[in-house]
């Protein structure tokens, strides 16, 4: 098995997050990065080999991976990042096919019978092993991982069609008439973009691909679609993934977090009693590295109710109510934080307000402050969604 996980998007929709980062390295719940979602799956299913195809952006990703997740070289086990290395002429990858094409050494190198290749900035928790297991089965060229989806919901997603026996025989870019699934006409399976390749056939498609002028070299748009003309392709339907830990309430969650107001959203599904997603799973861990912090610490009366706080923070004589702080943060005397994300490294001074907005690394928020409560002087100051969401970007000074 090889790994190959595709990191080099821009984000766009993410800004100001992705200013300064490439989006699989943007800070998430508290202690992660987006990529660390992914690499955790891949790794509790004792994938070991992978590859993380970098471009846009990307030291402060590269610098993660490289620092955080160290494996086993004695035992021939590796993560490592992978920028765009321009062996097919001094060019960017075109699309994430292309991403693969010029990296095929990586494939030449370990000379594996299957390869994963997954994206790199979706929130989730998934046993790989048991997608490659239906894969093999199948016999199929490519397995597709499909998330059931209200088809009321679908046009946003690359859609696929497929039998009853599993064989995708449309596969369809954010469509105006989603097709359903098999057994219910209401729901329709949605790519997750994440992918099983036999090497062979992967090879195949890959050089046939570069070879075509007019093709975009993309995998959802380009690859895939080749591998379901040829009646090569199956859907792996994510429901019956069994994740070790899972609850009811966050069995088969999954979550592109493409947009601000879905940053925000997921964030949201971390802090209620009962999460919508769970990250206390211990059975399945998504991993990280701690920064070197003293415990969190609630001084003068500090309150944080329905809320994570990260290590090193510090709440004094403040409230926070529904919202993520992440490590080394500070919320001063008399300040309110509420349904806010902040990232590390925020300061909010004394008497400030933060209402439903999502602060980035080394913001700070003078004392008296306020951010989320005049709508039309935050409208004239930052970066609010289309789901009013105020987000101020990397070592921005409120206002």
């Amino acid at each position: 098995m090889l790994g190959i996980v595709l990191a080099g998007g821009e984000g766009k929709r993410l800004f100001p997050l992705t200013a300064d980062r490439a989006k699989p390295a943007v800070p998430f719940g508290g202690n992660y990065r987006l990529v660390d979602f992914v690499l955790s799956n891949l790794v509790n299913a004792g994938f070991h080999q992978l590859c993380v195809l970098t471009q846009y952006k990307s030291h402060s990703l590269d610098r993660h991976i490289s620092t955080t997740w160290r494996l086993s070289s004695v035992l021939g086990q590796y993560i490592t990042p992978v920028p765009a290395q321009q062996r097919l002429g001094p060019r960017w990858y075109t699309g994430s096919g292309d991403a693969i094409f010029q990296s095929l050494n990586l494939v030449y190198d370990e000379d594996p019978d299957y390869i994963v290749v997954f994206g790199a900035d979706h929130v989730y928790r998934m046993d790989p092993a048991q997608m490659v297991a239906a894969h093999i089965a199948s016999g199929a060229g490519v397995t597709v991982a499909g998330i059931r989806v209200p088809r009321s919901e679908a046009s946003g997603f690359g859609c696929i069609d497929a039998d009853s026996d599993g064989l995708i025989t449309r596969f369809l870019e954010k469509p105006a008439d989603p097709p359903h699934v098999a057994d219910d006409p209401d729901v329709t399976f949605a790519s997750m973009g994440n992918y099983v390749f036999s090497t062979d056939a992967l090879l195949g498609a890959l050089r046939e691909d570069a070879a075509n002028r007019d093709s975009a070299h993309d995998m959802g748009g380009d690859i895939i679609p080749m591998f379901v003309g040829r009646g090569q392709a199956c859907v792996y339907d994510f429901d019956e993934n069994e994740v070790p830990g899972a609850t009811e309430r966050d069995r088969g969650y999954w979550r592109d977090v493409g947009t601000l107001d879905a940053y925000y959203d997921a964030h949201m599904d971390l802090v209620s009693v009962q999460p919508v997603f769970n990250l206390y799973n211990k059975a399945w861990p998504i991993r990280t590295a701690v920064p070197p912090l003293p415990p969190a610490k609630f001084v003068a009366g500090g309150t944080a109710d329905g809320s994570m706080v990260g290590a090193g923070s510090i709440i004094s004589g403040s409230s926070v109510r529904d919202s993520v702080i992440s490590a080394d943060v500070v919320v001063e005397t008399g300040s309110i934080v509420e349904g806010s994300v902040l990232l590390p490294g925020v300061r909010v001074g004394k008497g400030a307000v933060v209402r439903k907005a999502i602060l980035d690394k080394n913001v700070v928020v003078p004392d008296g402050a306020s951010i989320g409560v005049d709508a039309e002087l935050d409208a004239e100051r930052y970066t609010i969604s289309a789901g009013g969401v105020i987000v101020l970007g990397k070592a921005v000074r409120a206002q």
